[in-house]
């Protein structure tokens, strides 16, 4: 495993937070990325999460499965996720593989998320 633990980037902006999601994060990077995440949510007592893929060029039922447990996790929290930055080519493979991001919001970008979070 990569030092993803130590590296992953977790920027506070106003009362949400950005996590830039690595291109060729691991399952188990992605575990800890989940759980870093959460702490923060409660560290610094946000209200939103912008989970930005623009690094991502393939998408599998893992990852999907990821992004839609810690949406809902930090939805529990009493917070509220944005997924931003998905490239056409990961929308087209997420529908034909039939993934279930319903009840996710997504924006085109990180500042069009800002704004579906109203910060």
């Amino acid at each position: 495993m990569s030092d993803l633990k130590e590296s992953i980037s977790i920027n506070k902006i106003r009362n949400a937070i950005l996590v830039k999601i690595p291109a060729n994060a691991t399952d188990e990077e992605m575990e800890i990325l989940q759980e870093k995440i959460l702490k923060k949510i409660n560290e610094y007592n946000i209200n939103g999460v912008i989970l930005d893929i623009s690094n991502i060029e393939i998408v599998d039922s893992f990852f999907a499965r990821i992004i839609a447990e810690t949406t809902h996790m930090v939805n529990l929290m009493g917070g509220k996720a944005v997924v931003t930055g998905m490239k056409p080519s990961v929308a087209i493979t997420t529908v034909e593989l039939g993934f279930n991001l319903e009840n996710i919001n997504f924006a085109l970008n990180v500042d069009k998320g800002l704004d579906l979070l109203n910060l």
